[in-house]
């Protein structure tokens, strides 16, 4: 396991920092987004104005968004329906099955697929274990599902050393290319 596993390709402050204008400019045309506190809050299954707005300027940009999870198929499904969006449960991150199976159904390229997560030890990992780029953003809120407690403490330690290892990640509002 090496320091590259955990690195983000970038690091914006929220899902809703990225613009279809960023994103096409990176020749992104597919959005792989983990789903509690990336998309959604994990206690607030209905979602934000602004979150509808996001997805709106994502469709009217002819940029899809896929949710990639490790929740059960039914919570998944249950959270997404409102928001008109495909998916993927029992996604296994950090492997990368999840985003793998999505590259293979959906017949996508890799440099044309980003991942947007607000975990290194599961999403980011994952991201670069299928090759593709990789987002980290900030936690919607504070709290999490408590079966994610303990990753978010190893996390910890883990964000240390990468940013210590690379100085200039730092949390942007918008994509920056090093």
């Amino acid at each position: 396991m090496r320091l590259e596993h955990f690195t983000p390709t970038y690091m914006v402050e929220r899902i809703y920092d990225l613009t279809v204008e960023d994103l096409k400019a990176r020749g992104i045309k597919t959005v792989l987004a983990d789903l509690d506190n990336t998309l959604l809050a994990w206690n607030n299954p209905d979602g934000t104005p602004e979150l509808k707005q996001w997805l709106q300027d994502l469709r009217d940009g002819g940029i899809e968004l896929i949710v990639v999870s490790n929740n059960t198929t039914k919570r998944v499904e249950k959270a997404v329906k409102p928001l008109n969006v495909k998916f993927v449960s029992w996604s296994l991150k950090p492997m990368p099955r999840g985003i793998l199976h999505v590259l293979r159904t959906h017949h996508l390229k890799r440099e044309e697929v980003i991942m947007v997560g607000d975990q290194m030890l599961t999403d980011i990992w994952a991201a670069h274990g299928a090759g593709v780029r990789s987002v980290l953003v900030q936690r919607l809120i504070e709290s999490d599902m408590w079966q994610t407690w303990l990753n978010r403490r190893i996390e910890k330690y883990v964000k240390k050393i990468v940013f210590q290892a690379h100085p200039h990640l730092k949390w942007e509002k918008t994509l920056r290319d090093n």
